[in-house]
């Protein structure tokens, strides 16, 4: 996972106060100079919360005996996490304008730590297990990023396993660097080979400061270039209506950026409505954190719930939506955002939304002001666009503003329950605590059984994807032994009858650009479909393996699916009746001719009742479409196919 930097990193420290300074070079409590905490990309650190301490501590504790955790996080110490690129979930862990360590969701085992040097020389002062003692002779090697090879192990803790985080230590007990076995702790002494692959080796400067803080003197120290940051927004959201002339709103999603969007609309002086769009998806929590934020502050809440059926109701038909399916956006976000524009804003409305960009690779692209595509007569604007996570978090701190329980429960994004971009690790602290969730397990349980699936499809999250990436194939792989092939795809069903779509379109606030998903009422034959689908793509690809098949802009599954994308809504309609087209000239032809009466170059020619193609005489003319009585068929069965 590569590292990307979405914005500058604001994070800097005072060793002589033992603070975090946003911004500044010079401390503005004591007048020392600052230093810039080195964060992995994206660089866009938080608070940990007492359940983020609690699983670092107890972790710590588990691999490096009783009493690591609280000699790595001292009680009364202010702790950061800046998550950093992973397969699943990765933090970085800041104590004493140090990072210590991270804390990494490895895919079939869970949460683990994984110490950097000045973790390992906190953790070392408690060391009674997780640690291997080098000869004074390999010591030097090790400092010059050497693998600490077998025959320079004096001693190894014996409960050390392949694949465990230790720290390396000189006959003196002095830590020397970090790394991961590579063979067990009794395999270690007088054996060859590599005893531990080195991670973190550079000897530092040991951090280890004394001053204890609370996040109120943390909010003081900062509280200049929080009222700044403040007063810039206050005044850009009083500026942008004026600009604008249209009524305004906060929208507001119950997440701690869309917070402080609101406080900040009160800060300009205004009493906005609050617009919340209930999915029917949120947690329990958010919900009643919205209904209580907007009581406590006296404003009006206009509130749109999506259809009680809207998602569990069409599940059956789509299947679970995905990463790279996300049918859920148009049905449970989409739909009642229009609505609730439409109704309440009929001449258009200006929304103050909680948006930064430091979220995303597609947020960071925003503009502060734009017009929302997916939602006719709507303008965005973002008045903490350039905000990081640790101005926001300070500014509601300084407003002692009560926000979303989630957060202290080891969540640091709210959405949707069941939101398929969610990471493994997120989904079970969810599935842990979140009263929603048991449905969705009965579902994903009962879908699973259906459709032939095992246990790991839904214990690994792979529902998540229709395509599931290479990356994640060899996670699931390691923990598994089994090739993704080999237990996540659906069983082709018995009932071959005739093909049946249900459609659902629109642009996504998840994804950029318009896109339509279908779900097929049966699995399809892709080696079929592969040779007629030439007439919509000069680029076509058939993935075997994972059941895929691609046209350009258009991607057919072999379960049962199709997506098609395009950056204006009109081509991705055509181009998904297009493809419904060729899915019932492959699977259900009933042999009239007409395709093959269009077809001018010859590609589309007869055999045994059937239209068939030679792929190379396709020119993309594409006059082969057009009335189709098998097609015709299929849409008075649903009544849903016309889509132009």
């Amino acid at each position: 996972m590569g590292a990307i930097r979405l914005g500058k990193n604001h994070l800097r420290w005072c060793y002589s106060c033992n603070l975090p300074i946003m911004e500044s070079n010079v401390c503005p409590v004591c007048g020392s100079e600052t230093r810039e905490i080195e964060l992995t990309p994206p660089a866009d650190a938080r608070p940990a919360f007492g359940h983020d301490i609690e699983v670092i501590r107890t972790l710590a504790d588990r691999d490096f005996g009783p009493g690591a955790g609280h000699a790595l996080i001292p009680d009364g110490h202010l702790v950061l996490m800046s998550k950093a690129p992973s397969i699943d979930r990765m933090d970085e862990i800041i104590v004493d304008g140090a990072v210590v360590g991270a804390v990494r969701y490895d895919i079939g085992n869970g949460w683990k730590f994984i110490s950097r040097m000045q973790g390992a020389m906190r953790i070392g002062k408690r060391l009674s297990k997780g640690y291997v003692v080098c000869d004074a002779s390999a010591v030097r090697f090790v400092k010059e990023s050497k693998n600490l090879m077998a025959p320079g192990v004096n001693y190894a803790h014996p409960g050390i396993r392949p694949g465990d985080e230790v720290i390396i230590v000189d006959p003196d007990m002095k830590v020397v660097a970090s790394g991961y076995a590579k063979m067990s702790g009794g395999e270690m002494a007088g054996s060859s080979g590599v005893a531990v692959k080195t991670r973190w080796y550079k000897t530092e400067e040991f951090l280890d400061l004394e001053t204890e803080h609370t996040w109120d003197d943390a909010v003081n120290a900062n509280i200049k270039v929080i009222d700044r940051r403040a007063g810039e927004a206050a005044g850009f959201i009083k500026n942008t209506i004026e600009r604008n002339g249209l009524p305004a709103v906060v929208s507001f999603s119950g997440g701690k950026d869309s917070l402080a969007c609101l406080l900040l609309t009160i800060d300009a002086g205004l009493r906005l409505p609050v617009l919340f769009i209930d999915t029917g998806l949120e947690l329990t929590e958010t919900v009643e954190h919205v209904h209580d934020t907007v009581r406590r502050h006296g404003l009006v809440l206009i509130e749109e719930k999506a259809p009680v059926d809207a998602f569990f109701g069409n599940l059956d038909f789509f299947g679970p939506p995905a990463k790279d399916f996300r049918w859920c956006c148009k049905t449970n976000k989409l739909g009642p955002t229009v609505s609730a524009v439409n109704r309440n804003f009929p001449e258009g409305v200006l929304s103050f939304i909680g948006q930064r960009k430091y979220e995303s690779e597609a947020r960071n692209a925003k503009p502060r002001v734009w017009r929302n595509p997916w939602t006719p007569g709507q303008i965005g604007a973002s008045p903490i666009q350039n905000w990081s996570a640790m101005h926001v978090w300070l500014y509601i701190f300084s407003k002692k503003e009560p926000f979303n329980i989630w957060y202290t429960r080891g969540l640091d994004r709210i959405g949707c329950f069941l939101c398929p971009a969610s990471d493994l690790s997120e989904l079970s602290t969810i599935s842990k605590e979140s009263d929603r969730f048991p449905r969705w397990q009965e579902f994903l349980d009962r879908y699973a059984e259906s459709n032939g699936l095992p246990a790991e499809w839904k214990d690994f999250g792979l529902w998540r994807w229709k395509n599931i990436p290479p990356s994640m194939c060899e996670e699931v792989k390691k923990a598994t032994g089994k090739d993704i092939p080999e237990f996540a795809r659906k069983k082709v069903s018995g009932d071959m009858g005739a093909i049946t779509m249900k459609v659902q379109e629109g642009y996504s606030p998840c994804v950029i650009g318009y896109s339509v998903e279908s779900a097929l009422s049966r699995p399809i034959d892709l080696k079929k479909l592969k040779p007629f689908t030439h007439a919509i793509g000069w680029s076509v690809e058939l993935d075997e393996n994972s059941d895929i098949l691609t046209a350009d802009m258009v991607t057919f599954y072999g379960e049962g699916s199709i997506i098609s994308k395009a950056n204006v809504e009109r081509d991705a309609k055509v181009r998904m009746d297009e493809a419904f087209q060729l899915v019932v000239r492959s699977e259900q032809c009933i042999g009239c001719g007409l395709c093959v009466a269009r077809c001018a170059p010859g590609a589309l020619y007869m055999k045994d009742g059937r239209a068939e193609i030679h792929e190379d005489d396709c020119i993309f003319c594409k006059d082969c479409f057009g009335p189709c009585p098998a097609v015709k068929f299929g849409s008075d069965a649903v009544g849903d196919v016309d889509l132009v």
